[in-house]
């Protein structure tokens, strides 16, 4: 358990570091990024796989500010840890989707700061309905992520190895943040939760592709 006691402040700012961070910064990853080193010169490919590369990055800004927002509202220490923890290993999939855009001289989304401020919103919300709905939320979101990298492994050009590599790899790691959910003791969202959750999705993703 983390020694410090934190103040409302202390944490609001907390919170604004990791989202500026997030979005400008080139975080570096604790896991080699998937697959090897290759750009794409080829367009339509190219924007395409830059454009679909955005969306995951900024996906990832969002499920970092949802689980730091549930955790800021979690009851138990071990629930605030488990969601500091995948926020943590999230952090790979932010670098590797930088470090791909970068290749691919590309950007990341230009809102991805609302992305952030959003995402704290909304997970501290659910986290003030109780550990378990936190719990809940975590795995819906990880299933509804899980979905979206297969339609991107479908859409993305059949010759760029490299953005294929890394979003498979992130597929797993969401699957494997799923099943520590549930295994954590997740209750089932009704569902209007599950089909709000998707409506919010499919208009971040579809903003991030082009801005």
């Amino acid at each position: 358990m983390d020694p410090r006691v934190l103040s409302p402040l202390d944490r609001l700012l907390e919170l604004a570091d990791c989202g500026l961070r997030g979005s400008f910064a080139r975080p570096a990853a604790s896991r080699p990024t998937p697959g090897e080193p290759a750009a794409m010169t080829a367009d339509p490919a190219r924007r395409q796989a830059a454009a679909l590369m955005r969306v995951n990055h900024a996906g990832e800004i969002a499920a970092q500010g949802l689980y730091h927002g549930q955790a800021l509202t979690a009851r138990a220490p071990e629930t605030r840890a488990a969601l500091r923890r995948a926020a943590d290993e999230e952090g790979d999939h932010l670098a590797w989707c930088r470090e791909r855009l970068d290749e691919l001289g590309s950007r990341p989304s230009l809102l991805n700061p609302l992305w952030y401020a959003g995402s704290v919103a909304i997970g501290a919300l659910a986290g003030l309905f109780g550990d378990r709905a936190s719990l809940g939320f975590m795995a819906e979101t990880e299933r509804q992520v899980e979905g979206h990298l297969a339609h991107h492994l479908e859409r993305l050009p059949t010759d760029d190895a490299r953005s294929r590599a890394i979003v498979e790899q992130m597929q797993a790691d969401e699957v494997s943040h799923g099943r520590s959910a549930i295994a954590a003791g997740a209750a089932e969202l009704p569902e209007p939760v599950p089909r709000l959750m998707r409506m919010t999705a499919r208009v971040m993703t579809g903003t991030a592709y082009w801005i």
